[in-house]
């Protein structure tokens, strides 16, 4: 198994036109899953009821450990986010999301829905086979992913102004594939390959 290779492949500040351009790198998949893995980190109760509005009756969770006080033991977030107010809710933030859940849904209401935290958008498929320069593509890595508010695949830590369009491939690396992609959609390749999903 192993890990893909994700190149980033475009970097701006639209939000915007990251998504535009990523769906058009979808478009060149020779298949694409009907489900999306959709990330979410969210600082406020108006972020959490966005994201709840795409992905209804999905689990949410803490975004950083909490213990119970009296036994020291991980709580987990458990509760039905659609069911507390406003003032319940925001006791519990930041949450995190991380489901898959209906490509359909999300690519419809994914910018209404972004707030201030950081998100991300995996698209898993197949890149057709390339015989020009010999590079097949692969069930288990293909793919593509946007970070809004992020420039690593694996979404990192460290929050940013811009949003990053990433390209996957084989776990063995695929330079050349990365650079006819990026250029398909007027980019380019933006440094070395990041370990991906």
């Amino acid at each position: 198994m192993g890990n893909s290779r994700a190149y980033p492949v475009l970097r701006t500040t639209d939000a915007a036109e990251a998504f535009r351009r990523a769906k058009r790198l979808c478009g060149l998949l020779e298949h694409v899953d009907d489900q999306v893995w959709l990330f979410s980190e969210l600082p406020t109760v108006r972020d959490v009821r966005r994201i709840a509005a795409l992905a209804p009756g999905l689990p949410f969770d803490y975004a950083d450990a909490r213990t119970d006080p009296a036994t020291g033991e991980y709580l987990l977030f458990d509760l039905d986010v659609t069911a507390l107010d406003d003032a319940a809710l925001a006791g519990h933030l930041p949450l995190t999301f991380s489901e898959d859940v209906e490509r359909e849904r999300v690519e419809d209401g994914i910018l209404a829905a972004l707030g201030d935290g950081m998100a991300a958008i995996d698209w898993h498929g197949r890149w057709p086979d390339d015989p020009e320069i010999d590079s097949h593509g692969h069930w288990n890595y293909d793919g593509v992913q946007v970070v809004f508010h992020g420039d690593e695949a694996q979404y990192g830590d460290r929050w940013t102004e811009d949003h990053t369009v990433f390209v996957h491939v084989t776990k063995y690396g695929d330079p050349e594939r990365a650079r006819k992609l990026a250029a398909h959609i007027g980019g380019e390749v933006l440094g070395e390959a990041q370990l991906g999903w």
